[in-house]
Formats: C-alpha cells, structure tokens, sequence
C-alpha cells in the first residue's frame, strides 16, 4: 500500500494579496490540514522520534513522551535528543501536552493514546492541537485497511516532511531506503521461505504481529513467512497452541534489553512444553530486535538487513 498523499493546496490570501500555502495529508482515511507548518510539535515513541531526528527536526520539537518508561535509549539516540524534554515517560495526559503549547502531537492508537481515552485528536483539538496519526495504528479505527507493507514507514515519513516543510529530506532518505529494500529482495526472492515467528516476550498468551503490523512486511522483505499473518489485526494475542501448531522454524524476538534480552525470551521458549518442540527452538534459530527495529521507523531497514543474514546464512 503506497501511503496516499493529499495534495499540496495552494489558498490566496484575501486581505495582503499574499499567498498562503495549506497542506494537506491523510490521517487514517481522513485529511488533515495545516495552513502553515507546525513551530511547536510533540512526538510519542522511539520509533516515531527516530523519524522525526532522521529529518533534522529537533528545532521543533518541544517535548517527547513515552520513551524512558519502557525502554532503554541508546547513546545516539540520547545524543540527538540532546536537552530536549520528555513530558511523560509513558501515556501523556492532556496536562502533559498543553503545558507546552505544541501544534501538533505525533502519536498513534496505543502509540500514546487509546480509541476512547484522555488523550485523542478530538480531546486536543479544543487546545489548537492536531494530532498526526501512526499510519500502522489507524487500524484500530476500522479494519478497512490494506495489508501491512513498508510504506507504513516510507509514506509515514513522506507525510511528516510534508507537513513540516522538509518535503525534499524525506524523499530523500525515502529513495535510498527503497534502494536498500530493493537490494535486500533481490538477494532473497528465488531462497525458500521459512516460517517465522515474532514474539513480544514471554506470556501467558504470545503477543505477535498480524497482517496489519510493519513486522509483517519485514518478514516478507527478509523472505519469510509470518506464520501469524491470518491474525486480523496489527499487533495482538493469539495461543500458544496456534504458534506451535504452525511449527516456526525461525523466531524474530522482540529485546526490551532488559534482564539478558532476548536470550531470556529463548530460554522461556525452551522451556515452554509446546514451542519446545517446534523446529525454530530445537535448531535454535532466532534474532533478537530492539522494539525501534520492529516498529515504523528508520531503524526498520536495517533490521530486515540483520533478520536476512541470520534466517538465510548462506547470503552472508
């Protein structure tokens, strides 16, 4: 699915004679319009920071939120970061937002905010807030949306430059990582396509991703095969059973780098009395991903590149 992009509208002002430029882009199906572009912005996770960095847009930028209170950020990640505040080290409330008057927050559904919570496009909007939408979350509003695919990324980045009038920077790092993602499926296309699993942790129930989430398209960049593609959702719980039943024989673990990260996870695996007798544990094949890599954002495509060298060794 190639992110749609509103036009550029173009409106003449009526009292100086001065043109003014309005833009306009997609919001889950829905335009959003900005009659100039955004002094004072808020963004929500590290995926959606790293975006907003990768555009050279720390300027504008006068709060994160959502970051410390689950990860662990790396030494370029706080670098770029600099002394730019983090407002809430998970959810914002509106208080949180307000009090630093931004003009827009960049978020998503479960990405800093939930369909009927405190924090909503419709909650700030009263405050002059306008809210731009995680592409890959809008699913949560309505199942009418196309299959994941990378322009979950490169459209969400397309959308962000436009809107902040970096336009040429994100077509930019746009083009290059097509370039990147072309090579990468050249290498794999004619390769047989293991099953892969994705898990987000140790549980009671797996928490995966469905043929709505980014993690989706990766697999398939990489060439595999999601063995939980049919999960009508983007990121979600199935059984353990289900996963075992499929027979994984490659693992894609989700690493909080907490504990020992994702060698954790594995040893929950081994351990566990069904996927213990799965091909992926038994030839303990897996990769270990930091939440940014499996999340929209530039951290994705270097991630596919580590997933290709571990579940088809002989490209390396």
């Amino acid at each position: 699915m190639m992110q749609k992009l509103w036009p550029v509208a173009l409106f003449t002002g009526l009292a100086s004679g001065a043109v003014a430029e309005a833009i306009t882009v997609d919001n889950c199906g829905e335009p959003l319009v900005f009659e100039t572009a955004p002094e004072r912005i808020v963004v929500h996770d590290m995926n959606m920071t790293d975006m907003a960095f990768a555009l050279g847009l720390q300027d504008k930028i006068v709060g994160l939120t959502g970051i410390t209170g689950w990860y662990k950020t790396s030494p370029d990640f706080d670098a770029q970061r600099g002394d730019i505040p983090e407002l809430a080290p998970k959810y914002p409330t509106v208080e949180n937002l307000i009090a630093v008057e931004p003009d827009m927050f960049f978020a998503g559904w479960y990405y800093g905010m939930q369909p009927g919570g405190e924090v909503t496009p419709d909650t700030l909007s009263p405050f002059g807030i306008k809210t731009m939408v995680l592409t890959e979350s809008c699913v949560h509003l309505s199942k009418d949306r196309p299959e994941a695919s990378m322009d979950l990324l490169f459209g969400d980045v397309l959308r962000l430059g436009q809107v902040m009038g970096v336009e040429a920077k994100a077509q930019e790092l746009v083009s290059g990582w097509k370039d990147q993602l072309a090579a990468i499926e050249a290498k794999t296309a004619d390769l047989p396509k293991p099953r892969v699993f994705l898990l987000d942790g140790p549980a009671d129930a797996p928490f995966t991703a469905g043929k709505f989430a980014i993690p989706d398209a990766m697999i398939a960049a990489a060439g595999g095969e999601n063995v939980t593609h049919d999960m009508d959702t983007s990121w979600g719980r199935t059984s353990w059973e289900t996963v075992a039943a499929a027979n994984p024989e490659f693992l894609v673990l989700l690493d909080y780098q907490t504990g020992n990260g994702a060698e954790d996870t594995f040893q929950f695996l081994k351990d566990h009395p069904v996927m213990s007798q799965t091909d992926a544990v038994k030839n303990e094949r897996w990769i270990g991903l930091r939440y940014e890599e499996l999340t929209p954002g530039p951290a994705n495509i270097e991630a596919i590149e580590k997933m290709v060298k571990a579940m088809h060794p002989e490209t390396n």
